[in-house]
């Protein structure tokens, strides 16, 4: 009797505190069993106990049973702990994933980024080495043509060149009908190479109508530049006016022009002679 009045309170107890078994997440199968409440006819709460009756086990009896309700139940914050831990653990695992993923995709263009003030820098030291090369050698070759060139260095020489050029031009290319001899001798005189024709060709007009106009013809040169002299040899600018004189009309009848032109000179004999006449035509 006490045994069984036992057992009934237990079941009583088990059906008010029996924990609701939490199944993790992830598993399979029935959800696990409660604990069933104890028969209609057990003693329900606040009824007298029967006469004679107790909750001790009576004498002979054997010790009670271990209570399933004191016995260690999976604790659902354990088990919900459990998956969220593994879930936490498999997302940090996937973040960390994404996050390499992501890395390995930022590495080339951090790379390309690092690289790039790299490649600059050594552009400027390139380009800086080539200016100064280049500077280095423009100053040597204008240093070396202004060596060469003796109108920039040497002034008594191009003194020399510019005043026996002026004096050449105005006796060369001035006639007079009256003097042809004077012309002639300083053509043979003051001209060589190439421009002896060149001279006859441009006083052809003015030797064929100097007889019959009674012409007059004056060079005087106004302006001269010596442009180069390198040895023996120079080239000279020169700005002159022209006045052409009929002197056959009735009233002279003067003309003018002025005359544009560079000459090459070549020095012989300690003489400068006219060797080519540039008129810009060509």
């Amino acid at each position: 009797m006490s045994t069984t009045r036992h057992l009934i309170n237990r079941q009583r107890r088990l059906a008010a505190v029996a924990p609701v078994r939490v199944r993790p997440r992830g598993t399979e199968g029935p959800p696990p069993e409660q604990a069933e409440p104890g028969p209609p006819g057990g003693r329900g709460p606040g009824t007298p106990d029967a006469p004679g009756s107790s909750d001790a086990p009576g004498p002979g009896t054997d010790e009670a049973e271990p209570d399933e309700a004191g016995s260690p139940e999976p604790d659902a914050g354990s088990v919900s702990g459990g998956t969220v831990s593994g879930e936490a653990e498999s997302g940090n695992a996937a973040s960390g994933k994404g996050t390499s993923g992501k890395a390995g995709a930022a590495r080339p263009s951090l790379r390309a980024w690092v690289r790039l003030p790299v490649v600059l820098a050594v552009l400027t030291v390139l380009l800086g080495g080539f200016a100064a090369y280049a500077g280095t050698r423009a100053s040597a070759l204008h240093d070396d043509a202004a060596t060469s060139n003796g109108a920039l260095t040497d002034v008594a020489r191009t003194t020399e060149v510019k005043g026996q050029v002026t004096s050449a031009v105005n006796a060369l290319f001035s006639y007079d009908y009256t003097s042809t001899a004077k012309a002639d001798r300083a053509a043979a005189t003051l001209l060589t190479g190439k421009a002896v024709k060149q001279h006859k060709d441009m006083l052809a007009a003015v030797r064929a109508q100097a007889a019959k106009q009674k012409l007059v013809l004056t060079t005087t040169v106004t302006e001269s530049g010596v442009e180069l002299i390198d040895g023996d040899r120079a080239r000279v600018l020169l700005y002159a006016d022209q006045s052409n004189t009929d002197t056959a009309a009735k009233k002279d009848r003067t003309t003018y022009a002025a005359a544009m032109f560079a000459v090459d000179a070549v020095r012989r004999g300690g003489k400068w002679r006219i060797s080519d006449i540039d008129t810009f035509t060509r």
